[in-house]
């Protein structure tokens, strides 16, 4: 029988409403597809451009439950030891000279034990008993053969530990992958779980998302900037403005006490939203802000 689950949710507008308490503006979809994650007790994949809020939605469903958020940031190199657990050598050879007069098979015994073993985010999250979101974040940036690791995790919710046995998860934790799609993930690891893309949002969503972040910033500026954003992103650039750079535009405008978003202010704060001087130079050369 599979490990209890945490219910976070109760229908679509709940998961709507309760991520928004939490700060996360989410759309019909997303709402929806959060929830059936929920209640079907599936991992979810993210994907989408970096910025959008992958990461956000994870922190969004672990704040709604006042749930742990545990975190496997993946990255290019990225192991067993660093994703799963790994033993304390040190500890272990210090327990080994100490009990020297032992013998070797009582040596052995002790150090594979718990008091040795040095627990990483996954095995973290399965042998949790409380309320728990495990966030794969930036899965595309591991290595192919980190995905085998986690196969076993998203399908049974258990980690073997050949020293130890198997730990398979008390209760079922909500896993919430990332992806900016710089790879393709395989087909494995996309069948375990269920799909959300995230792109960047609707503009009507993306004001009310500056005017959550950024209260004091005006409703007419707020409109502005977001058609501008929306225009730098229509543009052929090597990084689209990300929400998150939206965000940011705004507190900068705050902080400058913009009153306007005129051709001055833009070309000046540029280098908030745009990373790249080609970037900055096309933008400042194409965008027309009547």
């Amino acid at each position: 029988m599979g490990a209890e689950g945490t219910r976070f949710f109760e229908s679509v507008a709940d998961t709507a409403a309760r991520l928004a308490e939490a700060g996360y503006l989410a759309s019909t979809e997303v709402a929806t597809t959060v929830f059936l994650a929920d209640r079907l007790g599936k991992p979810l994949l993210v994907e989408g451009p970096a910025g959008v809020g992958k990461t956000e939605l994870a922190k969004a469903v672990a704040a709604t439950g006042r749930a742990r958020l545990v975190r496997l940031q993946c990255y290019e190199g990225i192991d067993e030891a660093r994703a799963l657990y790994e033993w304390n050598h040190a500890k272990q050879l210090l327990r080994i000279t100490a009990g020297r007069d032992q013998g070797w098979d009582a040596a052995r015994t002790d150090i594979f034990g718990e008091e040795f073993l040095l627990t990483r985010p996954l095995l973290t999250a399965i042998r949790g008993d409380e309320p728990t979101v495990l966030l794969i974040d930036e899965m595309d940036k591991a290595d192919v053969e980190v995905e085998a690791l986690l196969l076993e995790v998203l399908s049974d919710f258990q980690v073997t530990v050949p020293e130890l046995g198997t730990i398979t998860a008390s209760r079922r934790p909500f896993v919430l992958l990332t992806s900016n799609a710089t790879r393709e993930l395989s087909e494995a690891l996309r069948r375990r779980c269920l799909f959300l893309h995230l792109g960047y949002p609707e503009a009507e969503l993306e004001r009310r998302i500056v005017r959550q972040r950024v209260p004091g910033l005006d409703a007419a500026l707020a409109e502005s900037l977001v058609r501008v954003v929306g225009a730098l992103r229509a543009m052929e650039l090597r990084k689209a403005p990300s929400v998150a750079e939206t965000v940011d535009w705004a507190r900068t405008l705050l902080a400058l006490g913009a009153d306007t978003l005129d051709e001055t202010v833009v070309r000046a704060t540029l280098g908030v939203v745009l990373k790249h001087q080609d970037d900055v130079l096309k933008a400042a050369r194409k965008l027309t802000l009547a």
